[in-house]
C-alpha cells in the first residue's frame, strides 16, 4: 500500500493506492470536508457520520462498498479511516448539495483518466512502464522480464478474479503465500531487506528473482487450472505447490553456483538510499 496527499483547491485528500489490485481509495471524510467547504474537520467527520447512518437506513449499497484503512492524522499518527474508491465517491457526490459536486466530479475522473486510457489501449501502459524503467537506468534485458513477469502476472490475478477470489486483501495473501514457498521470506521483508518502503518490490528484483517469481507463478496458474481450484481454501493450495516447485528450482540454482537467489540490491536512487541508511541508523 502506497499512501500520499492529492491537491483539490485548497484541500488535501489523503489517498492510497493498492498495488496487487491496482485501485486508488481516497479519504471520505476528505472528500466530504471540500464538498461541505468545512473548515474544521470534526464538522466533516459529523458530517459524513449523520450521512452514513441515512444511507445505512436507506439499504445503500454506497456505505458496503466503503473500506477502512489507516490514514495519517494531522498529529501524526495513523487512525482507521473510512475509505472509498473513486467510482463509489462519484455516486456519494450526488447525496451531498453542494456547488463543489460537479468540480470535484471533474477532478476525481482526472485522477483515473490515466488508467482509463491504459484500460483502452494497454499498450499505452507497456509503453510508460517501459519509459520510466529505461529512465532509472534499467537494462533492456531486465526491462524484458519485468514485462513477462507481468504478464504471467497478470493471467494468474485474471484467474484468481474467476474462481471466486477477492481484489485486494484476498490477492495479497495469496501472492504472499507463493512468495514464501519459493523465496523463503515474505513480501514484506523482502523489502525490508532490499531498503524498500513503499516502492514496488517486483521493481527492484535481479533478473533472477523475475525469474523465479514468473516461475512459481506460472506453476500456480496451471496447477489451478488444472484442479479448477475455487475459492481461497483451494487457490492456497495450489499457491504453496506452485511455489514449491520454483523452490526446488531456487535450491538446485544456488547449489550448483553457491549464489543466493534473494538479494539486498536495489535500484533506489541516491537520495532514497541516504534516507534508508538514517532509518536503519534510528533503528540501530
Amino acid at each position: 500500500m502506497k499512501t500520499d496527499m492529492s491537491l483539490f483547491e485548497d484541500y488535501q485528500i489523503r489517498r492510497v493506492y493498492d498495488e496487487e489490485a491496482e485501485i486508488w481509495w481516497f479519504s471520505v471524510i476528505d472528500i466530504v470536508q471540500v464538498l461541505t467547504q468545512q473548515a474544521d474537520y470534526k464538522a466533516a467527520r459529523n458530517y459524513w457520520k449523520v450521512l452514513k447512518n441515512r444511507l445505512n437506513k436507506e439499504d445503500s449499497e454506497l456505505v458496503t462498498n466503503c473500506n477502512q484503512l489507516k490514514l495519517p492524522a494531522a498529529d501524526g499518527k495513523k487512525y482507521l479511516t473510512d475509505v472509498a474508491t473513486a467510482e463509489t465517491l462519484l455516486r456519494l457526490v450526488q447525496s451531498v448539495p453542494s456547488p463543489k459536486a460537479e468540480p470535484i466530479k471533474l477532478w476525481l475522473a482526472k485522477v483515473g483518466y490515466e488508467r482509463m486510457q491504459e484500460m483502452a489501449d494497454p499498450a499505452m501502459s507497456l509503453n510508460r512502464a517501459r519509459e520510466t524503467w529505461q529512465k532509472h537506468g534499467r537494462s533492456k534485458k531486465w526491462i524484458q522480464q519485468r514485462m513477462t513477469g507481468q504478464e504471467t502476472r497478470n493471467k494468474l490475478t485474471d484467474y484468481w478474479s474467476n474462481h471466486d477470489i477477492k481484489q485486494g486483501e484476498e490477492f495479497a495473501i495469496l501472492t504472499n503465500i507463493i512468495h514464501q514457498e519459493w523465496s523463503g521470506v515474505n513480501v514484506k521483508d523482502h523489502k525490508n531487506l532490499k531498503g524498500l518502503k513503499s516502492q514496488n518490490l517486483r521493481d527492484h528484483m535481479s533478473e533472477a528473482e523475475l525469474i523465479f517469481t514468473a516461475l512459481a507463478e506460472l506453476s500456480t496458474r496451471q496447477i489451478a487450472q488444472s484442479e479448477d481450484a475455487t475459492g481461497m481454501g483451494e487457490n492456497k493450495t495450489a499457491a504453496k505447490t506452485g511455489g514449491g516447485i520454483a523452490k526446488k528450482a531456487r535450491k538446485e540454482l544456488e547449489g550448483r553456483t553457491g549464489k543466493k537467489v534473494i538479494s539486498s540490491d536495489n535500484y533506489l536512487l541516491p537520495t532514497d538510499k541516504k534516507d534508508t541508511q538514517k532509518v536503519k541508523n534510528k533503528s540501530s
